[in-house]
């Protein structure tokens, strides 16, 4: 398949176990090649069974110990507001699978506010938004911003609800639309926990690579969707873009409905 910055690519493997292996593999190779060059790397990672699953293959990788951890950064796409230690938090999932087992700064890990840390959930979506201002390209007076107040994620991983959400993005709903701010909550999510900040559409699409990752056959409808450029505001997996790559990382189940001439065997 050619090279395309704007192209979606879909790279298929048999099952969850092989494709969280394998898209683990791909996220040491290319954070390796970075912190090897002694650039900062920076990376969003999901909640979810497979984005857990992806970080826990992770950390049974041998290039585990190989990589300069100080050198990279954590945020999260969204995270549900609940207390510190509820085991609803993505933060929690991704601690246990992979980053307490990592030498990674406490200061390079980026969590989002909990319910039970002093801050309304409208100060918590403020408070991350500025964390991530403090770490974006500088403006100038020629250019502004490159992407916005925000770092460019090197990598963007990104789970597909059944009714193609990503992060707390959901189908028609007024966060899909937002675009003038980094962090926003989520009141009334769909799907429980009820509160929940989120990134933003033009956060995630600043991102170098995104990357989705899905399985299972409750999915294949929401990534045929996707693919056949469904309206964002009711699809938001449709709408997530990165400005070098866009991949969706899928197994068998989850592939059913995407035509053979969609899909990326050389990627």
């Amino acid at each position: 398949m050619a090279e395309n910055a704007g192209e979606k690519r879909v790279v298929v493997h048999e099952d969850p176990s092989t494709l969280a292996a394998a898209v683990a593999a791909r996220f040491y190779d290319r954070i390796g090649k970075r912190t090897r060059a002694g650039k900062t790397v920076h990376v969003a990672l999901t909640g979810g069974g497979m984005g857990t699953a992806v970080l826990r293959a992770a950390a049974a990788h041998p290039d585990r110990d190989r990589i300069d951890w100080s050198l990279v950064h954590f945020w999260w796409g969204d995270e549900r507001f609940v207390p510190a230690d509820d085991v609803d938090r993505n933060d929690r999932g991704a601690d246990a699978a992979l980053l307490d087992q990592i030498a990674v700064p406490a200061p390079n890990v980026h969590r989002m506010a909990a319910s039970d840390r002093g801050l309304t959930i409208a100060a918590g979506a403020d408070a991350y938004a500025a964390e991530l201002a403090a770490f974006g390209p500088t403006a100038t007076a020629a250019t502004g911003y490159i992407t916005g107040p925000w770092p460019s994620f090197d990598i963007c991983f990104l789970g597909v609800g059944p009714d193609a959400h990503i992060a707390s993005l959901f189908p028609d709903r007024p966060e899909i639309r937002i675009t003038d701010r980094a962090a926003v909550p989520v009141l009334d999510s769909p799907k429980p926990p009820p509160q929940r900040i989120t990134l933003t559409r033009p956060v995630i699409n600043s991102s170098k690579r995104v990357w989705l990752v899905l399985a299972g056959t409750d999915k294949a409808s929401a990534l045929g969707l996707a693919l056949a450029g469904a309206s964002y505001l009711s699809v938001p997996a449709a709408g997530a873009k990165g400005r070098r790559r866009t991949v969706f990382f899928v197994d068998n189940a989850a592939a059913a409905q995407v035509p053979p001439e969609l899909i990326d065997g050389s990627y």
